[in-house]
């Protein structure tokens, strides 16, 4: 089986590649390599692997890209609210019009799958304790109102021979090849271990997270499930809903058995707040998460100890709005 995708090379793609390689699979990255082009270099077996360089824009490059792939795993988008709302059309150029476009070209070349990664922040700030995936969609931001504006555009494309399934994924969290320190767990992790101080901005609002193996996990699980299980279906993937404070506290601990770590509760306006329930996925694929905030903390650490984040606290690399504003895509 042929994967093609876009995004590849981004925070999640660049752990679930090596995954789909090991399992077999041919593998098609798509991706415009803003983050480095050494993301793959580790791998030992790249004979499966294709990288093409390409705006996921450019529809005539997709075409091209997409022919003889029997699955895509879209993955690409411009990733946060910040990095978004620092050129919104841009934002609105990457994130929803092309989507579209991009999914009737996967329909006229056969692609058989078409799994897309979407949020959980489409749900807004929600009450109630749990919150389930037929539950009312209140985006607070243009990046997840186009995030559910592309759910709709691929569920009501889907047919007997496209099989589209919307997987909407918690705070990814941990050490990756292409590393992320601007989510909430690597933030903390990474000022908690470099700077020995941990701000806490607000404290009570609640932040799904799942470590970036189980996330990887759940697109495998998605990907080889049967067809009636996935298809014009949407599953929530978290694991952990803790407070800002809780999560912190986490990190406290686990970075003070290194040195000594303080830390300074300041208020916030931003009372984004959300608790997501990932029985869906459980109930119906059998998937369960495996690994813990403190796994991911653990990996971070690692990762610091032994020097694979060069300047982890200025380098751009490691930040998503940082490098946008220095490259200045359009």
């Amino acid at each position: 089986m042929k994967i093609f995708v876009p995004g590849g090379a981004g925070y999640v793609g660049s752990k679930l590649v090596p995954v789909l390689l090991k399992k077999g699979y041919e593998v098609v990255v798509y991706d415009l390599f803003l983050y480095g082009e050494n993301v793959f270099d580790e791998l030992e077996n790249k004979s499966n692997l294709t990288l093409i360089k390409g705006d996921v824009r450019d529809l005539d490059k997709i075409e091209k890209a997409v022919q003889g792939c029997d699955v895509v795993i879209h993955l690409a988008c411009i990733s946060n609210d910040p990095s978004f709302e620092l050129n919104p059309e841009l934002g609105k150029s990457v994130n929803l019009d092309c989507f579209e476009p991009l999914v009737k070209i996967c329909k006229e070349y056969k692609v058989k799958r078409f799994i897309y990664a979407s949020s959980s922040s489409v749900y807004g700030i929600k009450k109630e304790e749990n919150v389930t995936e037929d539950m009312s969609l209140e985006p607070l931001t243009d990046y997840s109102k186009f995030k559910v504006l592309c759910e709709k555009i691929l569920l009501s494309n889907v047919d007997d021979d496209f099989i589209g399934t919307v997987i909407r994924p918690a705070t990814v969290c941990g050490y990756a090849p292409r590393q992320r320190l601007d989510v909430i767990v690597n933030i903390l992790t990474n000022h908690a271990y470099n700077n020995g101080r941990i701000k806490v901005v607000g404290g009570a609002q609640l932040r799904p997270n799942i470590h970036i193996d189980d996330m990887v996990r759940a697109y495998i699980s998605v990907l080889e499930a049967p067809k009636e299980k996935v298809q014009g279906e949407i599953f929530n993937a978290g694991y952990q809903n803790y407070s800002v404070l809780e999560i912190s506290k986490m990190v406290q601990n686990r970075v003070s058995k290194k040195r000594k770590v303080d830390m300074e509760v300041v208020p916030t306006n931003d009372n984004r707040s959300y608790h997501v329930s990932s029985e869906k996925i459980a109930e119906k694929l059998g998937f369960k998460a495996k690994y813990t905030i403190e796994d991911a903390v653990e990996s971070l650490i690692g990762a610091f100890e032994q020097k694979k984040l060069k300047d982890p606290l200025r380098n751009k690399l490691y930040f998503n709005i940082e490098t946008m504003k220095k490259i200045n895509l359009e």
